[in-house]
């Protein structure tokens, strides 16, 4: 158990103690213990917690909330434990002041924990389908798909340091209409560059890798004169080689780009799985069996309204063919039910949104609780250079890829700016300010802290005594007491960020964390004359070091040891 959790535990349960004590004494009468929270204050002097319980009694106990603090406070026994004063502040809040060996302890678990030190088990046993990115695979990834692959990539792995049993997954869009307009760009470039008359797809793909794609398959079945025989095939069956030809690479690009991204995927699932395993008809004849479904104009619809949305959908069209939402519910049941997972949680961009209350609805209905599945939406990000925008367009070409970006800016930059603000907020990805190496950028701010801990460390090697125990109370300095503290925030910064589903919040520490220590850096001397001093600093930027380096591993990027 971490300090900060013991400290949190011991806390309440002396305040309990302390208002069951005032109601004993007749100072307040209650019928109910109310959950007593505990915060962080903002500002320094009023302590390390502070609790509302005061304010939450009034309706209760009949008296003013400071009243009641008073009480409350009298009957705290701080006897044996790490608080130093308790004390009133405004209407009735409660603050704690510690003893200062708690901040000793903070980095005593870095020390012992190590590698580990932020991890907890809060979610052991439970399992955990994070699928992001899905992008369509009828071309290469752009700058949407760098971002939800930063975003879900963090997301999965602040699960996972909480306990999850956590599986990433791709769903390969494989089957439906983009396929199908996949595969005319596709057999529109191959008749175009076999001299054929063609007019292409209005809606079709027009980026150069169709024509590329097309261009290779014919180089490599030995060129026009063998090619030839694929002209007497039917155009349906022209798009079937082609599509099957084409996706093999893409898929093997996909995976490339994101291996190189630093994403490596425990599942990539076919949607083309799901008609062939007979996944569709199971879930269709689920919502049949809860009588969810109902027949119009020959098609079959889905009684979303039922579920408090606007208007039902229709799942099967009169044609016969399911629809994307059918499909759609398919694949979460399959994750849901048939694989059992505990949650599914998805990264979507912020133009399916309206598809979520529908998708919730339809598992509510499939006798599945909707709250097992989690969206989290994502919104655009803009790139920048030059003060001005990128101007992409995916259709005609000219967006710009994942592998662009990272041969631009490196992996590390990438996954770091994108997660510099919440999925739900806009983002502009400044590309100058990305490649500069100063403490203006981030990235670089972040990996120096590190590298410069390294660097004290290495050149102090033979100065401290290492098999002493360090006098940790030596360090009373400012600068000191809140570089230790901010340590003491990573586990709770973790399970907060896994909570509300924003890794921002682990960017966003260890910015605050190379910060910290810059500023211990710049107002305390770690080689000094004190040899117990300086031991004490040694072991302090160690525990930074540590730290800075377990952050960066959730966040997915290098820690290195020189710059």
């Amino acid at each position: 158990m971490y300090i900060r959790e013991q400290l949190t535990t011991d806390i309440k349960a002396r305040v309990a103690r302390a208002v069951e004590a005032a109601r004993e004494a007749g100072d307040f009468d209650i019928a109910a213990m109310p959950e007593i929270m505990l915060e962080i204050p903002r500002e320094k002097q009023f302590g390390e917690y502070s609790t509302n319980i005061a304010m939450q009694l009034p309706k209760q106990a009949h008296k003013a909330p400071k009243v009641i603090a008073e009480a409350i406070v009298r009957h705290v026994d701080t006897e044996g434990s790490l608080i130093d004063n308790v004390s009133i502040a405004g209407p009735g809040f409660i603050n704690f002041k510690l003893k200062a060996e708690w901040l000793s302890a903070a980095v005593n678990d870095v020390l012992e924990k190590g590698d580990d030190y932020g991890r907890t088990d809060g979610n052991a046993g439970k399992t955990y389908n994070l699928e992001f990115v899905s992008a369509n695979p009828t071309g290469p990834m752009h700058i949407g798909n760098a971002r939800g692959g930063a975003i879900g990539d963090i997301l999965a792995e602040t699960a996972a340091w909480t306990g999850y049993d956590v599986t990433r997954e791709f769903y390969v869009n494989d089957a439906g209409n983009q396929i199908a307009k996949f595969g005319d760009s596709l057999d529109a470039r191959f008749l175009e560059l076999m001299g054929e008359p063609v007019t292409f797809p209005e809606d079709g793909y027009q980026g150069e890798d169709i024509t590329n794609h097309m261009a290779n398959f014919i180089e490599n079945a030995g060129g026009k004169d063998a090619c030839a025989k694929y002209l007497d095939m039917s155009a349906d069956e022209r798009k079937a080689v082609f599509v099957d030809y084409a996706l093999e690479i893409n898929l093997a690009g996909m995976q490339a780009d994101m291996a190189r991204y630093g994403v490596h995927y425990d599942v990539w699932f076919s949607e083309q799985s799901l008609y062939d395993d007979g996944e569709i008809e199971h879930a269709l004849d689920l919502l049949k069996a809860k009588g969810a479904v109902y027949e119009k104009e020959g098609a079959l619809w889905f009684k979303t309204t039922d579920y408090g949305c606007e208007k039902d959908d229709v799942l099967i069209r009169a044609n016969g063919l399911p629809t994307y939402f059918m499909g759609d519910i398919a694949y979460h049941l399959n994750k849901l039910v048939t694989r059992k997972f505990d949650r599914a949680v998805n990264v979507w961009g912020a133009d399916h949104h309206g598809h979520i209350a529908r998708l919730k609805a339809a598992m509510q209905a499939a006798g599945v609780d909707p709250d097992r599945l989690e969206i989290v939406i994502m919104q655009l990000v803009r790139l920048i250079k030059n003060g001005e925008p990128y101007r992409m367009s995916k259709r005609k070409g000219k967006a710009l890829g994942l592998s662009d970006l990272l041969d631009m800016c490196g992996t590390d930059v990438a996954r770091v700016f994108f997660n510099l603000r919440s999925p739900d907020s806009h983002f502009d990805f400044d590309l100058d300010l990305a490649l500069t190496n100063s403490n203006d950028n981030p990235v670089f701010y972040i990996q120096y802290a590190h590298a410069r801990i390294t660097s004290i460390l290495r050149q102090m090697t033979d100065d401290v005594n290492t098999t002493a125990t360090p006098d940790l109370s030596l360090l009373t300095a400012p600068e000191e007491r809140d570089l230790m503290t901010l340590i003491s925030d990573l586990p709770e910064t973790i399970i907060t960020a896994e909570a509300k589903m924003d890794p921002s919040r682990i960017t966003h520490y260890a910015i605050d964390l190379a910060s910290a220590f810059h500023t211990f850096y710049n107002a305390c001397r770690v080689r000094v004359d004190d040899a117990d001093l300086m031991h004490a600093r040694v072991t302090l930027i160690t525990a930074a070091k540590q730290v800075l380096k377990n952050v960066l591993t959730i966040l997915g990027v290098d820690a290195p040891d020189r710059m």
